[in-house]
């Protein structure tokens, strides 16, 4: 029996641009693109009618932007993930997108591959950020905690303590960040000697406490 195929809603206002990521993902045997929309009105109408498991979504769109048709999609079809594809990688979009329930952010100057480890990691449940964009995320918390609140952790070791405690391997962690493992287990013997931890759950109760991940 056939695996089952990833089926994707493609959404970007540029045509050119959405028959150009159609070919890179049709070459995939594991993904099927089903449908295409043109703004976010028509993403909404079509996720209706579709079903898809990821919306692969733009940002900035006529009628409806990429935000409010993230928003509406995921309260009103919450089986559907979806997954930012665009060329903006400042906070005022990040932040607003993950809040409105995006899986994910990756920025149209990406690979190939990135986008399709991105695409596969979102339809799997986990969340993704391109690592630029997660850099960024990190570094604009001074609204909220600052630096010394993470007990000296740095940028990339907060990052690889998110996806700890999200239940991530070290060679997920790797391939994620698009570093080596033994990278990944570097970064996570200094953060727990830096907090004073010695495994898997202490490291996942400091991320929930800290409101670096969440329980659903």
């Amino acid at each position: 029996m056939a695996e089952e195929r990833i089926r994707v809603l493609l959404v970007d206002d540029h045509s050119i641009l959405r028959q150009g990521i159609r070919s890179l993902l049709e070459r995939e045997d594991d993904v099927e693109v089903v449908g295409e929309a043109a703004d976010g009105e028509e993403a909404v109408a079509m996720v209706a009618e579709l079903r898809p498991d990821v919306v692969l979504m733009d940002i900035g769109m006529p009628r409806m932007n990429g935000i409010e048709a993230t928003r509406k999609i995921r309260k009103d079809f919450p089986e559907t993930k979806v997954l930012i594809l665009s060329m903006h990688d400042d906070e005022e979009y990040v932040a607003p997108l993950m809040q409105a329930g995006a899986a994910g952010y990756v920025l149209k100057r990406s690979a190939a591959s990135e986008l399709k480890t991105a695409l596969r990691a979102v339809h799997q449940g986990h969340t993704i950020l391109h690592p630029e964009v997660a850099r960024m995320a990190f570094h604009g918390r001074g609204a909220g905690e600052k630096r010394e609140d993470y007990d000296g952790l740095t940028e990339r070791e907060i990052e690889v303590l998110k996806l700890v405690a999200d239940g991530l391997t070290n060679q997920q962690i790797a391939d994620r960040l698009f570093i080596s493992i033994k990278t990944v287990q570097a970064h996570r013997a200094n953060i727990m000697e830096k907090l004073q931890l010695h495994d898997a759950v202490q490291l996942t109760k400091y991320a929930i406490r800290k409101g670096l991940v969440t329980l659903d």
